[in-house]
């Protein structure tokens, strides 16, 4: 569906050369949610745009639909572009139109008969939930309704692809919710493959199937959303996911805890069945250890339970490297190091 093939983007600023995307290879296949992660100048931002050439690449291929975009024609590239639909962080709509018009607007530059676009209209505001407010005018509207009318905006000419650009960054996290199950109806009616950029994890973990991770214009880790939310391979990644599990150890505790020499500080990572097997209870029987809990979490990531846990090992080390094999049986585990886990 969408394939970067050793993508650069380069931009002069002052005289000199700013890479903003630094050869990205990717592919996104038909009918797949997939997320695009990163801080603010990692690339990401461009590297949608470069899509439907809103920005041109300076080197490699984006192709779109088995097309390289850049091989199309003027008439080629606008039937293209009608086939990819835009959703925005500030919601682009026009105030001196209501919420009907705002949708209506692309079909009327695409000189759709006027029974035609009430007919789109009217489905689409019934598919996002605001049938009822067709003439009111942004203005009128909260913030979550303005993001559901770019939605129908953007579905107005039944594209294959939606391009969500920061689409919940400036949503409260309810709303966020409700606009991510919207996007999520979008992909499965209409099987309409998603990508999406955001700095939130929370985002990637509710609705994506896979993901990539930008630094710097690059894409430092890409996988399913399972794989890298349990086998982060670097520190910005594992970053990320702290700020969704919330589970790094304040330094004062840390230090505390390291400071008794007959404890050690584990991470255990638990998949599917594991989660429900008593295992600490288990070694706190079968070996001279105590156990302490100082962390623990239980998430579904794409309907698999993943358990989280960090846990202080307290006893001789022997007890506590068998300890630690017979958990190693079952479960991830790895020695915590630092406050950050």
């Amino acid at each position: 569906m969408i394939k970067f093939e050793g993508v650069s983007k380069v931009f002069q600023s002052k005289g000199r050369d700013v890479a903003a995307v630094q050869d990205v290879s990717l592919s996104i296949e038909k009918g797949e949610i997939f997320g695009v992660i990163g801080f603010s100048g990692a690339g990401k931002s461009t590297l949608l745009r470069l899509v439907n050439l809103l920005e041109r690449p300076t080197s490699g291929k984006v192709i779109v639909n088995d097309q390289v975009n850049l091989s199309l024609s003027e008439k080629d590239l606008r039937k293209m572009r009608q086939r990819i639909g835009m959703i925005f962080q500030t919601f682009n709509l026009f105030n001196s139109r209501t919420v009907f018009g705002n949708v209506a607007y692309p079909l009327k530059l695409a000189k759709v008969p006027k029974q035609e676009i009430k007919r789109r209209v009217t489905e689409l505001l019934q598919f996002v939930g605001l049938a009822d407010k067709a003439n009111y005018y942004p203005e009128q509207l909260s913030g979550g309704q303005k993001q559901r009318v770019g939605i129908a905006r953007a579905l107005a000419t039944s594209p294959d692809i939606l391009i969500c650009d920061e689409a919940t960054s400036a949503l409260d996290p309810e709303t966020t919710g409700d606009i991510l199950n919207l996007l999520k109806k979008v992909n499965e009616e209409y099987n309409v493959t998603i990508l999406l950029i955001t700095h939130e994890m929370q985002v990637i973990r509710n609705i994506c199937d896979r993901v990539a991770v930008m630094e710097n214009g690059r894409v430092i880790e890409e996988g399913t959303v399972f794989d890298i939310f349990t086998k982060p391979k670097t520190q910005t990644t594992q970053n990320f996911i702290s700020s969704v599990l919330n589970d790094k150890i304040s330094p004062n505790v840390f230090e505390k805890l390291r400071s008794n020499q007959s404890s050690r500080l584990y991470r255990l990572i638990f998949t599917g069945e594991e989660t429900s097997k008593p295992l600490l209870s288990t070694i706190a029987k079968s070996y001279e250890v105590d156990v302490n809990i100082l962390y623990g979490n239980i998430s579904d990531i794409q309907e698999v339970l993943i358990g989280n846990l960090i846990v202080e090992l307290q006893g001789a080390d022997d007890e506590v490297n068998k300890a630690v094999g017979y958990l190693q049986k079952y479960v991830e585990v790895k020695e915590v190091f630092d406050h950050a886990g």
